[in-house]
């Protein structure tokens, strides 16, 4: 039987089941099949989905899909539009000892602050300098890319969450909070049909063309 569970992964929580702290077990009882698709750091937070369906763990990993992804992340500094037109563009990072240029991303400076339960322990803040948040949308998910991203345009991260995976969010959700769903809502929810997680690289080793982020509209 296909199960999906949905949480918020609290800061300090690794994406794993194994080991003897500060797990996935610690948030509740998981059937012993399901495991977490993709990752997200320990000192990261928000949106984790577990399951054991294989086929949709492949798909959301698979880089030739380019699934979008948004997160929140609190920086340090107000970025400007330079800051944010580059992170759109791409920048270069380190990715297992390389450097790598992200692909095209969105980038957007939040008038507010986010509506999120607080973290636990809280981000230090410092008198002297100003924070801010930024929504990023992005169609790939290297080790700790957005840290990396908001890093290079001199903006380090103070605190990140992934808030969503297409149009599957944590609205509403408190951190630790787990919801189970059915494979009907979480394909729909994640634009998933049948014949895409059926979907092969093309005849001569070549892979289909990655999907690009929708243009920004004017005026944002």
């Amino acid at each position: 039987m296909l199960r999906y569970f949905v949480i918020y992964k609290p800061f300090g929580i690794l994406s794993q089941f194994s080991g003897d702290a500060n797990t996935l077990k610690e948030l509740g009882d998981f059937p012993k099949d399901v495991y977490p698709v993709g990752r997200l750091d320990k000192d990261s937070e928000g949106l984790l989905l577990i399951t054991n369906d294989k086929s949709l763990n492949h798909y959301l990993l698979n880089p030739q899909f380019g699934h979008q992804r948004t997160y929140l992340a609190q920086v340090e500094g107000i970025p400007d539009e330079v800051a944010l037109r580059t992170l759109e563009a791409g920048v270069s990072i380190k990715v297992d000892g390389k450097m790598y240029k992200t692909k095209p991303a969105k980038a957007k400076l939040k008038k507010n602050a986010p509506l999120l339960p607080e973290r636990d322990p809280p981000i230090r803040y410092r008198k002297t300098v100003p924070d801010s948040w930024v929504e990023l949308v992005l169609i790939e998910g290297k080790n700790r890319q957005v840290r990396k991203m908001t890093a290079a345009v001199n903006h380090p991260t103070l605190r990140l969450v992934r808030w969503s995976m297409e149009e599957l969010d944590i609205s509403g959700f408190e951190v630790g909070e787990i919801r189970e769903l059915d494979q009907a809502g979480i394909y729909r929810l994640l634009a998933v049909s049948p014949a895409k997680l059926q979907t092969k690289a093309q005849p001569g080793g070549r892979h289909q063309k990655r999907p690009s982020l929708p243009k920004r509209k004017k005026g944002r």
